[in-house]
């Protein structure tokens, strides 16, 4: 079924933000995506509502959203900081997302994806705002997760046998 969707007015943007910002804190991402894609409708370059929608598609990873759907948002996101900043939130979501899963497997991908959120810290870091440390916070957070986590190891390497001719 289509529905044609109403636009919102430019006026309203501000606090239509406001409450897709209270609506990821009351755990309802779902209605935050909805109200940013509102606002992205009318006002395509709004660093907030992109930024925002991004945090609500990373909350949702563990029941409908994905990694893809957060990439694809995070290429209209503007700033060298900014960039690398979300792709490691992306990225250490992701992981966080299948360690709760807890599929076969999901711990070799975890530990993947929280050291390529670390590659990502590390990548903000030179490019932060002065008095801004979230990049090395959310690192020493994935970095702390890994060592209180052993089974969050990457993939033991297959040990192959040459094969000898008779």
């Amino acid at each position: 079924m289509e529905f044609q969707l109403k636009p919102v007015s430019r006026t309203a943007i501000p606090e239509a933000l406001e409450r897709a910002h209270r609506y990821r804190l009351l755990g309802e991402p779902w209605q935050a995506e909805s109200i940013c894609l509102d606002v992205l409708a009318v006002d395509p370059g709004n660093q907030t509502a992109a930024v925002t929608l991004l945090l609500a598609l990373t909350d949702q990873f563990c029941v409908e959203s994905t990694p893809a759907r957060a990439r694809e948002v995070l290429a209209s996101i503007q700033g060298e900081y900014e960039q690398a900043y979300y792709a490691g939130i992306i990225a250490e979501r992701s992981a966080r997302a299948r360690i709760r899963q807890g599929f076969r497997g999901a711990n070799v991908k975890a530990y993947r994806e929280l050291m390529d959120a670390m590659h990502w810290y590390e990548e903000a870091e030179p490019r932060r705002p002065s008095g801004n440390d979230d990049s090395i916070l959310r690192w020493n957070t994935c970095a702390r997760t890994l060592m209180r986590h052993p089974e969050l190891r990457p993939q033991p390497e297959e040990r192959l046998e040459p094969v000898l001719d008779d």
